[in-house]
């Protein structure tokens, strides 16, 4: 069965505590007894295998026993964060939601049925294997979030290899590959699944202190809101042994930052896509973009100068979007790379790059040379379209003091003189109070 591995590690650590959820410690014979109540209770519900069943919660022990259950009955899982910004609605329709269990902040549960009947080719591909599937959405923040449909085995497989786990924070979401395969590290390595709720930065960095977090992983623009904020003074993160960052570019300058703060701390560069699952990644140094991606499963190329990927955990579609495979099986990334021997440095993704007069710019070399000039919290560089040079370079700003808008942004023109190529100077500069980035802590590009 699918989950029997981790049964075993269970049975084999029973007296280890599993979960540790708003200061209560949940051990691996509670998490496994809570398991075998929920397959039985999904019979009782009338859950079939092979049903597509939306789960909503975070990473409580409630919610990650009935993820378990659903894995272990071949069910089609549709993960959703609770308490999203963005409606269930949208998501549920394009999964084509039969059932759906709902994990509140008190880990009390509520089921639903649908007048729905799931019958995308790819579900039927899963239904033939008596296979469990995961369906998970992109970020949507350049679009409409696209559905990605996988063979939940083939993502499972690389976890019955044994490895250390550190004490590590789910720091990335319960709809998020990211979050999913930290939970899964930690459990087949007999680990403690640290969650919580708050992920503002003075939250993490409280809780980082309190429980002793040995691993932080997050993203960039989180990594910015905890300097920018002064959040990571007010605690003591002496515990963190490392930190990986993932999930959208690193700007240069705040990888230095965070090397010239935490020089004690290994810096990781992960490499992870909603279509292929996590990859093993080595940076070339702690304050380098230059990072070696693969591992057992993967295999990489460049075509273009964008990156392609083949791997055995490759999903099997999208259900709303073009397949993004080539003829011969290749994942094409869209992310645009350099190339230095075995390792590679990412320049940000095709779609996002932004064509001025036939020069090419890319925000993220924008937005870190902005980020360098002083009372800068966020920015976001886009393109927008324009009848002479076909697009212009525009950047949405955070400050963190007032500035007089006028004066600001002549600062902001003449600071780039001589660090920019003049094409790639903002044309259209705004300053904004809202935050760039959603639910996942990633920038938000496109604003409708």
């Amino acid at each position: 069965m699918q989950i029997d591995f981790l049964k075993i590690v269970f049975e084999n650590n029973k007296e280890k505590t599993a979960i540790l959820w708003k200061e209560k410690s949940y051990e691996y014979s509670w998490l496994l007894n809570r398991v075998n109540y929920w397959e039985n209770q999904l019979k009782q519900l009338k859950v079939q295998p092979g049903d597509l069943v939306s789960l909503i919660g975070d990473f409580s022990p409630e919610c990650i026993s009935i993820l378990l259950a659903l894995i272990q009955n071949n069910n089609i899982i549709v993960p959703l964060n609770n308490g999203s910004k963005v409606s269930y609605t949208e998501k549920f329709s394009i999964s084509q939601a039969e059932k759906a269990i709902y994990v509140d902040d008190e880990d009390q549960t509520r089921f639903e049925s649908f007048n729905t009947k799931a019958d995308h080719q790819f579900y039927e591909t899963l239904r033939l294997k008596q296979t469990p599937g995961l369906v998970l959405f992109t970020s949507g923040t350049s679009g409409v979030p696209k559905g990605a449909v996988h063979d939940f085995s083939k993502l499972l497989a690389k976890f019955k290899i044994q490895r250390k786990a550190l004490k590590t924070i789910n720091f990335l979401m319960f709809d998020h590959w990211g979050g999913l395969n930290t939970l899964f590290h930690t459990l087949s390595n007999a680990g403690v699944v640290m969650a919580t709720k708050n992920r503002n930065a003075d939250s993490i960095c409280e809780f980082i202190e309190k429980q002793k977090i040995e691993l932080l992983p997050a993203s960039p623009t989180f990594f910015n809101l905890m300097i920018m904020s002064g959040a990571y003074l007010r605690y003591d993160l002496s515990s963190l042994q490392v930190i990986t960052y993932g999930t959208e570019p690193m700007p240069e300058f705040l990888l230095k930052k965070l090397k010239e703060l935490f020089p004690n701390i290994k810096l990781q560069q992960t490499y992870g896509l909603i279509e292929l699952g996590v990859l093993r990644s080595k940076s070339k140094s702690d304050d380098s973009l230059w990072v070696k991606v693969g591992g057992e499963g993967y295999d990489t190329r460049i075509v273009d100068n964008i990156l392609q990927i083949k791997a055995d955990s490759a999903m099997l579609g999208y259900l709303n979007a073009a397949s993004p495979f080539t003829d011969d099986g290749w994942f094409i990334t869209g992310d645009q790379v350099e190339v230095d021997g075995e390792y590679i440095k990412i320049l940000g993704r095709k779609s996002e790059l932004i064509n001025v007069g036939g020069e090419k710019v890319y925000p993220q070399e924008v937005e870190n040379t902005l980020l360098e000039m002083g009372n800068i919290v966020d920015v976001t560089v886009y393109g927008e379209k324009n009848p002479i040079t076909g697009n212009i370079v525009c950047a949405r700003v955070t400050l963190k003091e007032p500035e007089e808008k006028k004066e600001f942004i002549a600062r902001l023109k003449k600071y780039c003189i001589g660090k920019l190529q003049t094409f790639m100077i903002p044309v259209k500069i705004s300053i904004i109070e809202n935050e760039q980035h959603n639910e996942r802590f990633k920038k938000i590009r496109n604003i409708n």
